[in-house]
């Protein structure tokens, strides 16, 4: 199963602070020995939102907002796609990510594969 997890952003994130010499190596020898285990599909960080816009839809109305956003705390941060058995599994590396860049929330969902959405289409719809 395929597991996207977000990490969302801490307040140095966002205002642009570099995590430490140390902490890049940390979290370089962690996704490193995530991808050589094969759990590790893809994964970025992102830049802070205020270099960043926000789309907006309602009632067929888009409205477009330049960053920066206020929150930190409600920003992605990064995300990973990884490839595991469980999402007890996925939580597992969700918790030691979190532990390993400080953020305080992290979320994980399970990617919606072509499969799953064939097994919910009504049957004339699979027609």
């Amino acid at each position: 199963m395929r597991y996207m997890v977000m990490h969302y952003q801490t307040q140095d994130m966002e205002d642009g602070v570099p995590p430490s010499p140390q902490l890049q190596a940390a979290i370089g020898a962690y996704m490193q020995e995530a991808a050589m285990s094969g759990v590790l599909l893809g994964g970025e960080g992102v830049a802070s939102s205020a270099q960043g816009a926000r789309v907006e839809v309602q009632d067929g109305a888009v409205r477009v907002l330049d960053g920066p956003f206020a929150e930190a705390k409600e920003l992605i941060a990064g995300f990973a796609i990884l490839e595991v058995g469980s999402l007890a599994e996925a939580v597992e590396h969700a918790r030691r990510f979190a532990l390993l860049v400080g953020s305080e929330r992290v979320d994980v969902r399970r990617v919606i594969e072509m499969e799953d959405l064939q097994q919910a289409a009504p049957p004339e719809a699979a027609q």
